[in-house]
């Protein structure tokens, strides 16, 4: 298993590249999957400061069980939050779009089972 570190500053890494490209590219991916341009740019700058936050926790010598809690939490939050727009209605993609939701919610949801699971692994290490 990946240690917790190296899971953050992907995790960081990986919401850093999504951010910028979110909304550098936002008129483009709102022609490509009929997701509004205003969504896509407030997703992208919701992740510039998340990625941040994940680097600085990734970077400390020892964790911070808050930190960590928040971060697994935010990335279950965030994949069941992107679910329940299509789920609700609440956003009507075209079918590439529902692809691209459903797959980046997958991949967020993995993530943060990852990190929740090397969390507990370097907490019994540690014990």
């Amino acid at each position: 298993m990946p240690s917790l570190k190296f899971l953050l500053m992907l995790d960081a890494v990986s919401c850093a590249v999504m951010g910028v490209g979110l909304v550098a590219a936002a008129p483009v991916i709102s022609n490509l999957t009929a997701i509004p341009t205003a969504l896509s740019v407030t997703a992208g700058l919701l992740l510039l400061p998340t990625a941040l936050f994940m680097a600085i926790t990734a970077t400390r010598l020892i964790e911070n069980p808050v930190a960590v809690w928040t971060i697994v939490l935010g990335n279950g939050a965030w994949a069941v939050a992107s679910l329940l727009l299509i789920a609700t209605g609440l956003l009507r993609p075209n079918a590439f779009g529902l692809t691209v939701i459903a797959v980046q919610a997958m991949v967020v949801g993995v993530i943060a089972l990852l990190e929740a699971a090397a969390y507990q692994n370097t907490r019994r290490q540690a014990a």
